[in-house]
């Protein structure tokens, strides 16, 4: 495995594990939790929303970063991750792996090659947060497993 900077060409496949990954936890986990009206207030364009939003992930100059891991040829998984150098502070934003690639441990080695890179910009403390939902389980194993501390938040939707 190999894990490297973003380049340009990698987006269309980092677009295409973005939605392949999440798009099970917004048509099968978050729509049937909240309804449909919350579903199309909240997230009804979340494709679109992606399309827009992870271009704009790595911007080095503004401190923001994503790394690939490649099998062979195979972009398997991506991270993406800011520093706040000011407070010492790192963000992990975006954590993704595509099904075929899981249970290989390249959460673990992205999480790890990000959290290398924010010490290296002076960061002392990273945040890196999920869902409390079952599609989000393996989530939040990994990074009790990186030793991460959880720090149980609630969000509440209602139909007004």
């Amino acid at each position: 495995m190999l894990i490297r900077p973003f380049v340009a060409p990698d987006l269309a496949r980092v677009l295409d594990l973005t939605v392949d990954t999440f798009g099970p936890f917004f048509e099968e986990s978050f729509r049937p939790l909240v309804g449909d009206r919350i579903y199309a207030n909240q997230a009804g364009d979340w494709r679109a929303d992606y399309h827009r939003e992870v271009p704009a992930l790595h911007d080095p100059e503004q401190h923001r970063f994503v790394a690939v891991a490649e099998l062979g040829t195979v972009i398997a998984g991506y991270i993406a991750w800011n520093v706040d150098p000011q407070r010492r502070n790192g963000c992990v934003t975006h954590v993704a792996v595509s099904a075929a690639h899981r249970r290989l441990h390249l959460g673990t080695a992205l999480c790890g090659h990000a959290f290398d890179a924010m010490r290296a910009l002076g960061a002392e403390v990273v945040q890196i947060g999920t869902g409390g939902d079952a599609f989000h389980a393996p989530a939040r194993a990994l990074y009790e497993s990186l030793g991460c501390t959880p720090m149980p938040l609630v969000t509440y939707y209602r139909q007004l």
